[in-house]
């Protein structure tokens, strides 16, 4: 019992003490926003690497999730003669939920991934430190900019995936299942609301992408300077973004969309 009591206090002395090496690590990357401002190139190179590069397997699933929206959706309205109201099962399944968490879970693992592995290795290869050697802040240079393109990258690919998603859901609806075109999207006009609807999903986006890249980051900068470690601070980024992304879609959700 005592070694029990012994290691669940040196798990949470642990975990305590990363969160709080976290935060002080976000704290620099916030400091380092003036220097976006006066080098823009290092900004639109992050956005292409981890937004342009991010958006095909986006849009390529958002076009089989609305297909299967509208499938899974036809099934159980048909059964209550409510086949009409299509439209907007499939836009409200999609603008409050399916595209912000599915967006932020892929491009935590295609893009927050990617960002681990190569701050990882820049430390492992020392190039963090031969930076610093230089006098210039290797947080500042290196990345605030990946973390401002993230931030900004992740709505937008939300905002992709809405579109993609519901247009592929109005395709299947009414091209293979013969709902009517007019009510399909008259429906839709009528429930989904601009503030309530997609700009608090395009919030949880942004909120998404903060977290996911925060984490992406900071393991990233704190992996042991190993090849090992590095792919350790790989899997922990992805797992860790993961759970933050589903745990904060829950708290967001309760307080957006349910009225107590």
């Amino acid at each position: 019992m005592r070694n029990l009591f012994e290691r669940t206090g040196e798990k949470t002395l642990g975990f305590l003490q990363r969160l709080g090496r976290a935060s002080i690590f976000l704290f620099h990357v916030l400091k380092g926003f003036p220097i976006v401002l006066t080098r823009p190139k290092l900004l639109l190179d992050s956005l292409y690497s981890v937004g342009v590069l991010s958006l095909l397997i986006i849009v390529f699933s958002a076009l089989f999730v609305g297909m299967v929206i509208s499938l899974l959706g036809y099934v159980t309205l048909v059964d209550f003669g409510a086949e009409q109201s299509l439209g907007v099962l499939v836009a409200l399944s999609i603008l409050r939920e399916l595209a912000p968490v599915l967006t932020a879970l892929l491009y935590s693992g295609r893009a927050g991934s990617a960002l681990t592995a190569e701050i990882g290795l820049m430390k492992a290869t020392e190039q963090l430190a031969s930076i610093e050697m230089m006098a210039i802040d290797p947080i500042r240079r290196v990345i605030t900019p990946r973390f401002v393109a993230g931030i900004i990258a992740v709505p937008l690919l939300t905002l992709m995936f809405m579109v993609v998603g519901i247009y592929s859901g109005y395709l299947i609806g009414h091209g293979w299942l013969g709902v009517d075109e007019g009510s399909f999207w008259a429906q839709m006009q009528s429930k989904v609301q601009w503030n309530y609807d997609i700009l608090n999903g395009l919030l949880k986006g942004f909120i998404f992408g903060i977290a996911v890249n925060w984490i992406a980051l900071f393991e990233g900068y704190d992996a042991v300077p190993t090849s090992e470690g590095v792919a350790r601070a790989t899997t922990r980024s992805v797992v860790y973004s993961a759970l933050i992304v589903l745990a904060l879609d829950f708290i967001l959700t309760s307080i957006m969309f349910v009225e107590v």
